[in-house]
């Protein structure tokens, strides 16, 4: 149940009280990344448990199957949050899983590899792709894409106000494929300077989203994830910054009202889902020790009985 050095999960301690794990559970962790969270929650786990652990990237699958692979509780399997419905029904686990983990955004693992593009702060490849064999690198994208849609998603989903500046220097400095290029060009195209912040930050987030179709796959996940659980089961989600969290935030939100009654329709739905309490986020000596917790914001439900 080894994790990669210096990986530290999030919100550890906080992500199983809000699983509440019982011994004899049958648990999701959706983004296995380096495996601290599965790790734990397989620790609560007694010889009738059940983990069942998921990530896009195949170089934590394959870290998962190498780590926890010979366990007889735990299953591996590779796929995005919008195969969760599947991935699940494969297990014959669909309506009976007792806590789903979603732990949005990148890895630490995934940021430290110059290889796979996600950083602006070293050189490599410019791919940002969770799963390199599948979709269009960001490169490619960067290099084909109208200037207008590159401004619309660094805004959109970077929410960069000098976000039409920025597709106009990528468009005039293309072809563009190493990270550090794409850097570059957009600090020369960012005036001023935000404290502590890189001005690439909001640009590489953007067009990580979109090269991943992060939220779309968040969206559908969350629904299926719903689905998924039995009576009493925990959804708890992790995410990193506004976009997801007003997502996870809404939908939630959603699933524990009732829907609204329409005329000439069937008596609307009953609410889904129990909110478990408010946001929750890292303490200060947690951030001390992991700077990256700083903007990660926990949310939590339970699954109503039908």
């Amino acid at each position: 149940m080894a994790e990669a050095p210096g990986h530290r999960p999030v919100l550890l301690e906080e992500v199983l009280e809000a699983l509440d794990v019982r011994a004899a559970g049958r648990y999701v962790d959706a983004t296995y990344g380096r495996g601290g969270h599965a790790a734990a929650v397989l620790a609560c786990l007694g010889p009738a448990g059940r983990l069942l652990v998921l990530d896009r990237d195949p170089e934590a699958v394959a870290h998962a199957r190498a780590h926890l692979g010979g366990d007889p509780r735990v299953r591996v399997a590779q796929g995005s949050f919008a195969a969760l419905a599947g991935l699940v029904a494969a297990q014959g686990w669909a309506g009976r899983v007792d806590g789903i983990l979603m732990d949005l955004g990148v890895s630490s693992p995934q940021l430290d590899d110059p290889g796979r593009g996600f950083s602006f702060l070293r050189d490599g490849p410019l791919d940002m792709r969770m799963d390199p064999a599948a979709g269009e690198s960001a490169a490619d994208w960067l290099n084909r894409a109208p200037e207008r849609e590159i401004a619309r998603v660094i805004a959109e989903y970077g929410e960069e106000r000098h976000a039409r500046r920025i597709a106009r220097a990528i468009v005039r400095a293309r072809p563009l494929r190493r990270t550090a290029e794409l850097a570059e060009v957009v600090a020369r195209a960012v005036p001023g300077r935000e404290p502590g912040k890189h001005p690439a930050t909001r640009t590489f987030q953007a067009i990580r989203i979109h090269v991943n179709r992060e939220l779309e796959a968040l969206r559908a996940g969350l629904a299926q994830a719903v689905e998924a659980l039995a009576p009493g089961g925990r959804l708890v989600v992790i995410s990193f910054h506004s976009l997801e969290d007003r997502i996870v935030k809404r939908f939630l939100r959603g699933e524990a009202r009732p829907a609204p009654p329409a005329p000439g329709l069937p008596p609307p739905r009953a609410p889904r889902l129990r909110l478990l309490g408010g946001p929750v986020r890292p303490g200060a000596a947690e951030v001390a020790a992991n700077p990256r917790a700083r903007s990660a914001v926990l949310r939590a439900a339970e699954r109503l009985a039908a």
